[in-house]
């Protein structure tokens, strides 16, 4: 896939989203986009009382390519999803982009009646990494870690199979109230957002709230044309370039 224009590279962050149903300014929303790759993180306010495992359904987030396309004089974005936190869409998620400015981007919706606000954080642009996780044998594990700026999110998927009887256009929210006994695999599915400054990753916000401020060392360095090795802990050694535009060592 062609990579986006440059000007849509780094990390935004949602100002407000306007549907003919709501209007919201309070959810947690980074948007990470490299060359070619993305990843989202939606988090609404949570209070995580005795319901705190169907709150933390109600979360989103995804990673993917995204594709950016001239259509009848407008400039269309399309994420396509390989990794997502809630069940498979079967409609496409693509926007219509107006950038008033170059840090403010006004998104309409294609398919569905929206409209989102987003503004680029400083310090996100610069350098820009994109790493798949591999297994002892060289295999892809579905891991994704992208860097812009100074900032990086960790797209670690869930292990357990969606259920048989899951039905389309479902939300992880029905299919949890569904699956009560499936509950802790259906959420264990990290997505975090953070930065990665002087050797540290430091998680800002996650889909696992246990993660949410953890600071831990962090080093990775490009090992060959296509290979990286990760030096942290809870992150896979051995990962597969996808895309590296900063120096060779990044700390």
């Amino acid at each position: 896939m062609s990579p986006v224009p440059d000007h849509y590279r780094g990390v935004w962050a949602r100002t407000l989203l306007e549907t003919p149903e709501q209007r919201d300014e309070s959810t947690f929303v980074r948007w990470l986009q490299t060359s070619c790759w993305h990843a989202d993180l939606r988090i609404p306010v949570l209070t995580l009382g005795a319901d705190a495992p169907l709150q933390l359904a109600s979360q989103q987030g995804f990673c993917g390519l995204t594709e950016v396309t001239q259509q009848a004089g407008s400039e269309v974005c399309t994420w396509h999803r390989r990794l997502d936190f809630q069940p498979p869409r079967g409609d496409v998620d693509a926007g219509e982009m107006v950038f008033e400015t170059s840090e403010r981007v006004i998104e309409t919706g294609v398919h569905a009646p929206y409209l989102e606000i987003w503004e680029r954080l400083p310090d996100s642009t610069g350098r820009f990494i994109a790493l798949a996780g591999l297994d002892e044998a060289g295999g892809d594990t579905q891991e994704r870690l992208l860097v812009a700026g100074r900032y990086a999110m960790r797209v670690r998927p869930r292990r357990t199979a969606w259920p048989a009887d899951m039905q389309a256009g479902q939300t992880l929210l029905e299919v949890v109230a569904k699956h009560p006994g499936m509950v802790q695999d259906l959420l264990d599915f990290e997505i975090s957002f953070g930065t990665l400054e002087d050797g540290q990753w430091k998680v800002e916000r996650s889909t696992l709230p246990m993660l949410k401020g953890v600071c831990m060392p962090f080093a990775m360095r490009q090992v060959e044309g296509t290979r990286a090795e990760v030096c942290s802990p809870g992150f896979g050694e051995c990962w597969q370039i996808l895309e590296w535009t900063c120096a060779q060592v990044l700390v």
